[in-house]
């Protein structure tokens, strides 16, 4: 229950600035809205200001900004509160928006209860999280460098029709292309350059990252993760930073919904209406599950690579892991049979998956812990 007798100070957080309002207690009115710059030293001297009101609780929007106004904060002995933005009420009829009625309201609905708190996670945990979506952002970048290189061969009327893309015969026949002007030559071993500049970034993440999953703090959450059907290393090392702690999530369904894979519905009297995904939440998590989804899609067998897999987690997540097999690949055969398309019963099954994902993470952090 929130404490009437503090002082809420909502912020309006910028790159450049901030602006503030109180709220004094017991008081459903602003008493001091201000703006001042978005500094280390700035906000200390604005705390400074506000210490004689007593009890001080700040609340502001989680954004582009990060978690560094709450680190200060914090580090200043002050109670911080980040709110996700997406959660928050809204009225129908209200179409003005300024920096300090956004403060005021942050205030005030803060104080009613009606504000939904994010996770801070630590500075470790978000370092480790920035290192998988760098990969992630090296990953698009390979396949913008691949269609500029494939296109422009195309254009040339030269394309490869002897097997997969990229593969070692694939380089070879590339290394041979032969061109009989100077500019598409030059064209040519620029887009291959590029290619092969993206590849060695991404070679080197990849190491850092499986590094990461082996010695770091996320080795037992990974090693249980990797018993699924469909989860190796890097999507399990995703599904564990992307989540950070799974103990926060107090079901399965809640932690469904943070993924974005439940249903939206809008249902009344005897109508039930129920349509696509929310995809409201964590979005690198949701491809994750989505793209683990379509392992289930083939027959329920075991091979030596799972087998192998299986043998480093705990007998738990093993368990686990084979429950999920035999229910996600029987629920995708049964989908099918009724004429469901493909693409509906992967997110189904995806949807599923979250909840044994929440379940095997949350066992082995609460054994960890």
């Amino acid at each position: 229950m929130f404490d009437y007798t503090k002082t809420v100070v909502g912020l309006d957080v910028h790159k450049e600035s901030i602006v503030a309002a109180v709220l004094p207690p017991d008081s459903d009115r602003v008493a001091l809205a201000t703006k001042f710059e978005n500094t280390p030293g700035a906000l200390k001297t604005f705390v400074e200001r506000l210490r004689s009101r007593g009890a001080l609780t700040f609340v502001y929007e989680a954004g582009p900004c990060g978690y560094q106004v709450h680190r200060d904060l914090t580090a200043q002995g002050q109670e911080c509160v980040i709110i996700a933005p997406g959660l928050i009420p809204k009225k129908p009829g209200d179409k003005v928006k300024t920096d300090r009625r956004d403060a005021e309201k942050l205030a005030q609905l803060h104080r009613a209860g009606q504000l939904t708190a994010v996770r801070v996670p630590t500075r470790a945990e978000e370092a480790d999280r920035d290192l998988l979506r760098a990969r992630e952002d090296v990953l698009a970048e390979r396949l913008r460098a691949r269609h500029r290189l494939s296109k422009f061969l195309l254009r040339q009327g030269l394309a490869w029709r002897s097997g997969c893309a990229w593969t070692k015969r694939h380089r070879e026949w590339l290394m041979g292309l032969r061109f009989d002007l100077e500019s598409h030559a030059r064209t040519f071993e620029v887009y291959l350059r590029g290619l092969e500049e993206v590849e060695a970034r991404l070679e080197a993440l990849d190491r850092q990252v499986l590094a990461l999953a082996d010695n770091g703090a996320w080795k037992a959450v990974v090693a249980n993760l990797r018993c699924l059907k469909g989860v190796d290393t890097l999507s399990a090392l995703t599904m564990a930073v992307e989540t950070s702690d799974f103990r926060r999530f107090a079901s399965a369904v809640e932690f469904m919904g943070y993924t974005g894979l439940v249903s939206r519905e809008h249902s009344s009297g005897e109508s039930v209406r129920r349509y696509r995904i929310t995809k409201v939440g964590n979005a690198h998590l949701r491809r994750v599950l989505v793209e683990a989804a379509w392992a289930y899609s083939q027959r329920d067998y075991t091979g030596p690579t799972l087998t192998k897999r299986r043998g480093t987690g705990s007998q738990e997540a093993v368990a686990t892991a084979r429950r999920a097999q035999e229910r996600l690949c029987g629920k995708f055969r049964k989908m099918i049979g009724k004429g469901k398309p493909r693409q509906k019963a992967i997110v189904a099954v995806a949807r599923e998956l979250a909840g044994f994902v929440w379940h095997i993470g949350r066992v082995s952090q609460d054994t960890k812990g």
